[in-house]
């Protein structure tokens, strides 16, 4: 973090955009054609959640399932353990990145509270109910802009995705939210297109946020002397 934490940075407002999805689609710039590095070249500050999110919610799933069908104690108590351990790792990560001046994400159980109201535990096919919390909370943190990366046909993520997309509007007006689905026979110009429709309007919304604030830092600074804090 400290070698991080001295890298110069320019503290210039930029547009925001969370990348959220299936897990290979995410985070795999083979299976999303690029897509933050396309953003990068967009101007824009690619915000995507973390792995340790996704390996805790595939352990706290086993303990889910005792819960809801039944099963050995032995089980649950098992994934409780290694769960409590992953956990503890990630609470020691996100204190490192906080005094490093770094934007740290929420805990697992920071997920658990937002996807209150919208989907229950037992929805946990696929990246299941976290993939909306990761939207919710980066939503919460200042980042509406939101691209949901899925496999073409993808049908857990068609529900947890696309599906929710209509309710996060409601909830959240300034949510901006596309949906793209990512096949070797879909076509890479309309995908890029919708992306940028998205940008536009994440432009126009930046643009009047900064109406409101003129001052510009011109001088660059390093995370050790700028403290990054998120506004709601």
């Amino acid at each position: 973090v400290r070698d991080f934490a001295r890298i110069p940075v320019h503290m210039t407002p930029k547009v925001k955009v969370g990348v959220v999805g299936e897990i290979y689609v995410k985070f795999s710039s083979l299976g999303n054609n690029h897509l933050e590095q396309f953003l990068l070249s967009e101007g824009v500050e690619p915000v995507v959640p973390g792995l340790t999110d996704f390996i805790i919610f595939k352990i706290y799933n086993r303990e889910v399932d005792v819960n809801i069908y039944g099963g050995k104690w032995v089980k649950k108590k098992v994934c409780q353990v290694l769960k409590g351990y992953v956990e503890k790792c990630q609470r020691a990560m996100i204190a490192a990145m906080k005094k490093g001046g770094f934007r740290a994400p929420g805990t697992f159980e920071d997920l658990r509270r937002l996807i209150q109201g919208y989907l229950g535990e037992g929805n946990k096919m696929g990246e299941g109910w976290l993939l909306t919390a990761e939207m919710l909370e980066l939503i919460h943190s200042g980042t509406p802009n939101i691209v949901c990366t899925q496999p073409f046909g993808c049908l857990p993520n068609h529900v947890v995705g696309k599906g929710v997309i209509k309710e996060l509007r409601k909830q959240y007006p300034m949510s901006n939210v596309v949906a793209i689905d990512y096949d070797p026979g879909a076509s890479e110009v309309n995908q890029l297109n919708r992306i940028k429709l998205m940008l536009a309007s994440a432009n126009k919304n930046l643009e009047k946020a900064n109406e409101h604030n003129t001052k510009k830092l011109k001088k660059p600074h390093s995370a050790e002397q700028v403290a990054f804090k998120i506004e709601d």
